[in-house]
């Protein structure tokens, strides 16, 4: 599939990393960094999805929103790759979830979207069933680049930039196989830039598992005008344990 990322804002959440790992299956590890994992809530606004070789004109406008933990996969070789974690996906549209549920693993979930773009500012409100992932967030474009937000365990920037979702791996864990399927992303211009936000509402990460947890805004950043490519999933055996976690140095 392929689209083009009119806007995409990105929010990292730290969290405890032993909170984490519980959410992690089998054959992935957390990425840390310091005693922390993160959280990603990455919303974005697509233009022209479609299958590869279709042309523009086929394609459809849809506004995602997804949420993902950090994570690293070593594969029978040993090589390792970073990626995120599928925990939730929403949309505005109905043939969005239907399609997408049914070619991935993605989960995706019915919603309602509000979306207002201004030359300095984006406003985004999402409303789900029974506020599950209620989010609403106002970027400031004006900002930019912004400093790392209040309370960010991150000693630079530099640093957070690792963590600047989305990464070009996506796993999760298919049950019927106890396998991982890891999908590969290309992307054109990624060019990410830290952004100062206002986080109104953040419904999901005040339910359970994540209720009473301490969470903190680690940073936000925003890109447009993307030219993205979801390749095909590759499903690879889980054949031995979890492996120790290996902490990523501050």
């Amino acid at each position: 599939m392929v689209t083009r990322f009119r806007h995409s804002l990105v929010l990292t959440y730290a969290l405890p990393a032993e909170k984490l790992e519980r959410l992690i299956p089998a054959g992935l590890t957390l990425d840390t960094y310091g005693d922390v994992g993160f959280v990603a809530i990455a919303v974005v606004q697509t233009e022209h999805l479609r299958p590869v070789g279709a042309p523009a004109w086929i394609g459809q406008n849809y506004f995602l929103s997804g949420y993902r933990v950090f994570a690293r996969h070593r594969d029978p070789t040993g090589r390792q790759r970073r990626g995120l974690y599928i925990l939730r996906s929403d949309s505005n549209r109905r043939s969005m979830v239907w399609g997408g549920n049914a070619l991935t693993h993605y989960n995706y979930r019915l919603a309602q979207v509000a979306f207002t773009e201004r030359p300095d500012r984006l406003h985004v409100e999402i409303r789900t069933p029974g506020a599950e992932a209620d989010l609403q967030v106002v970027a400031d474009l004006s900002s930019i680049p912004a400093d790392l937000p209040s309370g960010s365990p991150f000693a630079r920037p530099t640093d957070a930039r690792r963590f600047a979702g989305p990464l070009p791996w996506t796993f999760d864990h298919e049950r019927q196989t106890d396998s991982i399927v890891m999908i590969h992303a290309r992307r054109s211009r990624w060019r990410p830039h830290p952004v100062a936000v206002e986080v109104k509402t953040c419904t999901f990460l005040e339910r359970p598992p994540f209720a009473g947890v301490d969470s903190r805004l680690a940073h936000a950043f925003h890109v447009a005008d993307v030219d993205y490519r979801w390749e095909r999933g590759v499903r690879v055996a889980i054949s031995e344990p979890r492996e120790p976690n290996r902490a990523v140095a501050p």
